[in-house]
């Protein structure tokens, strides 16, 4: 076969922005199967309720990788996106999820990752009107024209609403083959992923813990608290129950997997206090503390334990295989604890 538009034809490359979700997971289908070579991108964060780790989560980046063989990268998040929390240029969702300036950040870390690996093109699995502050028309608009891909970013599901990208015009992608999609409707995903046999059933993701009033309590405390915050401070917010009292910040782990979990976090400098001789809960004290919150941090700790008396020991100390120091205090009244109740 001698034709020389054949012989020069090469493999396009698209990088798609995969979440774990049913939207990316068709997205990455119907590129794919124009001939396209997709690869995955998914940010980490510790703002994702999704845990890849966690078998509970039935996401699909699984899904993704086994059924379509499509490779995707794992990129985390940098420090410079808690700038991004604190002083969105686009205002807040739900609670403080910076959504617009989210996708924006995203996008350009996407856009310097494609330039890497020198794709053509890159795409998303956004829907038209499916998210009531970063998914209508003007804030599809501005996400692009501030990531610098103007024309230059392609959303297979909604296609047909929005005006041709740079990559449909020059016949890299067949719009012809991709979907008009808008609303928050999955009917259309699922019908195509069953068709496709990429999994039988939905299950929605955990989604982004910005929007949990809960968590961004915490996030809002350790902004205030803490002006050196850094990404890898984040995690502790996830688990316990937290308290604020004065300078201190006290988290009290609730079974023996976050425990676990706190104790693995815990900085250096950290303070561990545990019941003495009575199963109950690992607390942290970050901070500043003094013997005055030390007495109040031990308090919850034997409220939150099996103590069946009013009054106990705790033990505590910097190194968990090291708690030499004691103290006994009463437990704390429920009452006044609610007050420190972050």
């Amino acid at each position: 076969m001698n034709d020389e538009s054949v012989i020069n034809k090469r493999t396009i490359i698209g990088v798609g922005l995969v979440s774990g979700g049913l939207d990316s997971l068709i997205a990455c289908l119907l590129v794919q199967t124009q001939g396209i070579k997709v690869f995955g991108l998914n940010f980490t964060s510790p703002f994702c309720q999704y845990n890849k780790e966690d078998s509970q989560e039935k996401c699909n980046l699984d899904l993704i990788e086994k059924n379509l063989g499509i490779k995707i990268y794992y990129l985390p998040l940098g420090e410079d996106y808690l700038d991004v929390i604190q002083n969105p240029k686009y205002g807040y969702g739900k609670n403080i999820n910076p959504c617009i300036d989210c996708r924006i950040y995203i996008l350009k870390k996407a856009k310097e990752f494609m330039k890497k690996i020198n794709a053509d093109l890159i795409f998303t699995g956004e829907v038209l009107n499916q998210r009531p502050k970063s998914q209508h028309l003007k804030a599809l608009k501005i996400v692009e024209k501030e990531s610098g891909l103007e024309g230059k970013l392609l959303r297979p599901l909604s296609a047909h609403h929005l005006k041709p990208t740079l990559y449909e015009e020059q016949e890299l992608v067949d719009r012809k083959k991709l979907l008009g999609i808008k609303g928050r409707s999955r009917k259309i995903q699922m019908r195509l992923a069953r068709e496709h046999g990429l999994l039988d059933n939905y299950y929605a993701c955990g989604g982004c813990l910005l929007t949990d009033k809960n968590f961004t309590n915490r996030l809002k405390d350790s902004f205030e608290y803490n002006k050196n915050l850094k990404m890898e401070d984040i995690a502790i917010l996830r688990i316990g129950r937290h308290f604020r009292y004065k300078n201190t910040k006290i988290v009290v782990g609730r079974n023996e997997k976050e425990n676990n979990s706190l104790l693995t976090l815990k900085k250096p400098n950290d303070l561990i206090i545990e019941a003495k001789d009575v199963p109950g809960p690992i607390t942290i004290l970050q901070g500043d503390f003094n013997n005055d919150s030390l007495e109040f941090a031990s308090k919850l700790t034997l409220r939150y334990s099996d103590l069946n008396q009013l009054k106990g020991q705790v033990i505590y100390g910097k190194d968990y295989n090291k708690l030499t120091n004691n103290m006994t205090v009463e437990i704390e009244n429920d009452e006044n604890l609610k007050k420190f109740i972050i």
